[in-house]
Parts: C-alpha cells; structure tokens; sequence
C-alpha cells in the first residue's frame, strides 16, 4: 500500500478522532478514576473488532440489513445510556488528599470491557470504518483487499490511542487536585452519553417507523 494512501487516509480519519463524543467521555471518566489504560484498551479492542468486522466483508451484510443494524444501534444506546446514568447519579470523587478514590474503582478487567462496549457496540465506528474504508481500497494494489482494510484501520486505531491517552491522562491530571471539577466533569461526561445514547434510539425508532 502506498504511503501517501496512508496520509491521505489519516488526515481525513484523525478529525473523526478529536471529535469529542462517547469515546472521549468514557476517557475522561477514566482519567478522574484512574483507570486510563484498561479502559483505553478496551476502547481500542472495540475498533479494532469494527475493522475486522468490516475486512470480513460482514460489515456491508449487516449494512444491507435495517433489522440487523437497528439492533445492533439499540444495543449499543441502552449500553452507554445505563453507563450515563449510572456517571450522572453517581459522578467521580476525590480523596480529601488530592488523591483519586481508588476504592470505589471496579477492577480493571470493568472497565476495560467497558470500554470495549463503548466503542465495540457503537454503531457510528461500525459506520465510519464501512464508509470511510473502502475509498482508499485499490484493487489492483499488491496487498489483498481485507489486508488494505486491516493496515487502514491499525493506522486509525493508533490515532485513537494517542488521542484517548491524551484526554485521560490530561484528565487525570488536571482534575486530581479539583475534586469539584472532577465531579462536574463527571456529570457533563454522563450527560453526554446519555444524550448520545438517546440521540441514536430516536434516529433509528424514525426510521424505523417511517423509513
């Protein structure tokens, strides 16, 4: 695969990264917790799936099917509104020390597949890897298609987890001596994984009921 493919592939799926949405508050709750590299990981499991899933040719199957895809859409907004709510009512503390309360923390292997159902239930990696993948395929190139999709998608998930590490830590950082803050950001973290979550089950109930 060529290298310029390669760039011209990055620039485009980098902006999806920085784009604040359901991965980036699961990595800021993560920060305030501490738990920023399982969680991290899990994340990055979730896309890496998507990309397999796409390379297997599965991805424009389930595409092709409203019934299947709106499942999986449902799915993956029931997760992340529970993990919202549950954010919202019971946002992140700070130790009178300035020290994360690592004893209201889950184990790490939580949130790690936490993590992995965040992004690995989120219909909207499924959709950017199955729309944004196949432009930058070449049939003629020397490397078989699903190995194109494959090298592709490890290019985007090494953005993810530079761009993830990058706000959890900073989180983690930056709110460990506000425990205030953190239990603001917190909240606002839930809320929008809430209002993410809610956002998809109507899209697809629309259309669903009028499509």
């Amino acid at each position: 695969m060529a290298f310029n493919t390669l760039i011209a592939f990055w620039s485009i799926s980098i902006l999806f990264v920085i784009t604040p949405g359901a991965d980036w508050a699961y990595a800021i709750l993560a920060g305030i917790k501490g738990r920023v590299l399982p969680a991290i990981s899990g994340l990055l499991l979730g896309h890496f799936i998507a990309t397999l899933v796409v390379a297997a040719g599965v991805g424009t199957l389930v595409a092709s099917q409203p019934i299947a895809l709106m499942t999986i859409t449902i799915i993956g907004s029931v997760y992340l509104l529970w993990i919202g709510i549950c954010l919202s009512f019971h946002p992140a503390t700070i130790s009178s020390q300035n020290n994360l309360d690592l004893n209201a923390n889950k184990p790490w292997w939580n949130w790690f597949f936490k993590g992995f159902g965040v992004s690995g239930l989120n219909p909207k990696v499924f959709l950017l890897f199955l729309a944004l993948l196949p432009q930058f395929i070449h049939s003629s190139a020397s490397w078989s298609i699903p190995t194109q999709i494959i090298s592709l998608g490890l290019v985007h998930i090494l953005s993810c987890a530079f761009v993830y590490i990058l706000v959890g830590f900073s989180a983690q950082f930056l709110l460990k001596a506000r425990p205030r803050a953190a239990q603001i950001v917190s909240k606002i973290s839930g809320g929008l994984m809430i209002l993410i979550a809610l956002i998809l089950i109507i899209n697809q109930v629309k259309h669903y009921s009028f499509g």
